[in-house]
């Protein structure tokens, strides 16, 4: 078999560059190792835990209506019927993939792929069958691979019981106890869905604090709340290993001064990071280089050392985000249609979807000091806006990273409800260099949540109606 572009991966980035290049007239075969399409981000990723932290974020509602005067009976939940619904909402859209790659005349191919040459690829049927391998070659192939999670070796045992995100939105029980190793973002998403279905869930985390690397304004509110649903949260505490007991899981607990603990909890979910899916593919057969972190190293058009290959998503370095992948992908069919799209994004989006949300966008305040850039950060705290008065969710902030001397807007940060949907106007406003008058003159629908990006920019300008900040008085001879 021979096509004139091969894409090896059917994730976001995947799916997106084969639908762009059959659109510009390419022939595109599609080679996923899955039986669906969609990705880690569709099958088991993105969508089916959205789904559940969207049940998780209602009981809460619902239950924080008390202080409302509205009170509920605790809830009934029907795991089967809370499983089938969020398995729906992938089937839907993984067969809506189906037919935009039928209609497009996209060629898929559920088969696994690895490199026997710059050209070409060899195909080997799923699920371990047995049967003649196929050859495919091309002129040029997209590589979006994607991620896989990472469990380090101390805490790999032979158990149900300990499972990695993929397992814990199988939802196969609701566990009394649950330990979440990491206390990153899948591990905060995850554990928040099982606490508010009844588990008493505990969250350990080997640095001082949840959510490393993210903003510690932003991080305060979501800890502060985590803190009362969350049975526990140890920070500055090692895993050491896991056991098997019985029907439990023991596990070995390493405080900061040395001293180990053993407790039992009924599953485990590990989540500390996640690698690139860059080793068995034969890589080593084509000109492609990896860097020491398995990344395949790319140029802004995607552009792998090898004339024939280019690399999107995960497998081409971070941030390890879906909206990244589909961008690059974009990137990288156009470029090879001889247009002059290259990756220079000035602002990546990155959304922590607990409850509250935590969203973040172009530079931060690590960054600028890292840089030596000159920044005035405006905040904004939510007890000022009136829309988050009545939703009784004051504990949001809206920050803003302001370029001294020309007032640019370089980087925001939100925490509060519904923060992900918010920084995408800012994330607009910095790639297209607006000032914070920008923001401060555009017109915001009142009362709104999003009227808290521009009331961050009058506070940076002195104009804050909401907040009192009295006038400075002449210095004196």
């Amino acid at each position: 078999m021979r096509s004139e572009l091969v894409v090896l991966g059917g994730g976001p980035g995947g799916y997106a560059a084969a639908f762009l290049a059959a659109d510009l007239g390419i022939q595109v075969t599609l080679v996923n190792a899955e039986s669906r399409l969609g990705g880690v981000c569709l099958l088991r990723g993105c969508i089916p835990s959205k789904a559940l932290l969207h049940v998780a974020k209602v009981m809460s509602e619902a239950r924080e209506l008390a202080a409302w005067g509205i009170e509920f009976p605790p809830p009934s939940i029907n795991l089967d019927a809370l499983r089938a619904a969020k398995n729906g909402v992938i089937e839907t859209l993984t067969g809506g993939l189906d037919q935009l790659a039928k209609r497009r005349n996209v060629q898929v191919l559920h088969a696994r792929g690895r490199f026997t040459g710059s050209q070409e690829l060899r195909l080997e049927p799923l699920g371990g069958q047995a049967g003649q391998a196929d050859q495919l070659s091309f002129e040029h192939c997209i590589l979006a691979v994607g991620s896989s999670p990472v469990i380090p070796p101390p805490l790999r045992i032979d158990s149900r019981r300990v499972t990695d995100s993929t397992g814990a939105l199988e939802l196969n029980d609701i566990p009394e106890r649950l330990l979440v190793v990491g206390g990153g973002y899948i591990g905060l998403e995850m554990g928040s869905v099982y606490a508010e279905l009844g588990t008493r869930v505990t969250v350990v985390e080997l640095t001082d604090g949840l959510l490393p690397g993210v903003d510690r304004d932003l991080v305060r509110p979501l800890a502060a709340r985590l803190a009362k649903r969350f049975d526990r949260i140890l920070l500055n505490t090692k895993v050491g290993k896991l056991a098997e007991r019985g029907n439990l899981i023991e596990a070995t607990l390493e405080s900061p001064g040395g001293e180990a603990t053993q407790e039992t909890f009924d599953r485990v979910l590990v989540a500390v990071g996640r690698r690139p899916n860059s080793a068995g593919l034969g890589l080593e057969t084509t000109q492609a280089k990896i860097d020491a972190r398995g990344f395949v190293v790319v140029d802004q058009k995607q552009r792998t050392a090898d004339p024939h290959l280019l690399a999107i998503g995960d497998v081409a370095g971070e941030p390890m985000l879906a909206h990244k992948a589909t961008h690059e992908g974009k990137v990288a069919v156009e470029g090879l249609s001889g247009g002059p799209a290259e990756f220079d994004a000035r602002a990546i989006p990155a959304v922590v979807f607990t409850d509250p949300e935590i969203a973040w966008a172009g530079l931060t305040e690590a960054d600028a000091k890292r840089g030596g850039r000159h920044i005035t950060v405006a905040r904004y705290p939510w007890a000022a806006n009136g829309r988050a008065q009545s939703l009784h969710r004051t504990d949001g902030l809206t920050k803003l990273l302001i370029e001294s001397g020309t007032d640019r807007v370089l980087g925001a940060g939100i925490v509060g409800s519904g923060a992900g949907d918010m920084i995408a106007e800012v994330v607009l406003a910095i790639e297209m260099g607006c000032t914070v008058r920008d923001l401060t003159e555009s017109i915001h629908p009142h009362p709104t949540l999003g009227e808290t990006i521009p009331a961050a920019g009058e506070v940076h300008l002195g104009l804050a109606t909401e907040i009192y900040r009295p006038k400075r008085k002449p210095a004196t001879a």
